[in-house]
């Protein structure tokens, strides 16, 4: 198995468990629809406190609510169990290239967050860590950063249009309609 660097990657999932007695796991992907994830090749995982490593994806297929899949060399649940919890990304090149309008949740991550205030100044919340799908939207979590307003996080429903009023990838920044004190 060979090693990558961190930059390179996005994380698409993570393996969650071991599946049967002949080395299958689980995974929980964060494509859309889940099943896209098995179309990327290749795939690294790191396992807990490891290095990327690059897996061979044997065969994957839905079952019920989820994935599982089976890596080259992994034939029996015991060797499979040392995956459980890794997780699972691709190169960012082997992602198709997006319409003008849209971005990959990795390119979020990062980005300062920008509001207005009572008086109409621009303020610095803080900064995307990262982002969180629930039923009903996606949730982007912004973390402090020295020159942000306060120290708290904050969750923001990541609606376009409504709460997202503008992503600037270039300059690195998101500005939102968002009452600073909530």
């Amino acid at each position: 198995m060979s090693s990558v660097a961190r930059d390179d990657l996005v994380v698409l999932g993570h393996v969650t468990t071991v599946y049967g007695v002949k080395g299958w796991v689980k995974v929980l992907s964060e494509t859309e629809p889940m099943q896209s994830i098995l179309e990327y090749r290749p795939w690294f995982i790191k396992p807990n406190h490891q290095d990327w490593q690059l897996v061979n994806l044997v065969a994957g297929k839905q079952h019920g609510k989820g994935l599982v899949v089976q890596f080259e060399g992994s034939d029996d649940r015991d060797f499979a169990a040392q995956y459980r919890g890794a997780l699972i990304a691709v190169p960012k090149d082997s992602l198709p290239p997006l319409d003008e309008s849209e971005v990959y949740w990795h390119q979020l991550e990062g980005l300062k967050v920008l509001c207005k205030d009572a008086n109409e100044q621009e303020i610095l919340l803080g900064r995307v860590d990262y982002l969180m799908s629930t039923g009903s939207n996606d949730v982007l979590v912004v973390k402090s950063c020295p020159t942000s307003i306060d120290t708290r996080e904050r969750l923001l429903p990541y609606l376009i249009g409504q709460v997202i009023k503008d992503i600037d990838l270039q300059a690195g920044e998101l500005r939102v309609d968002w009452d600073p004190e909530f």
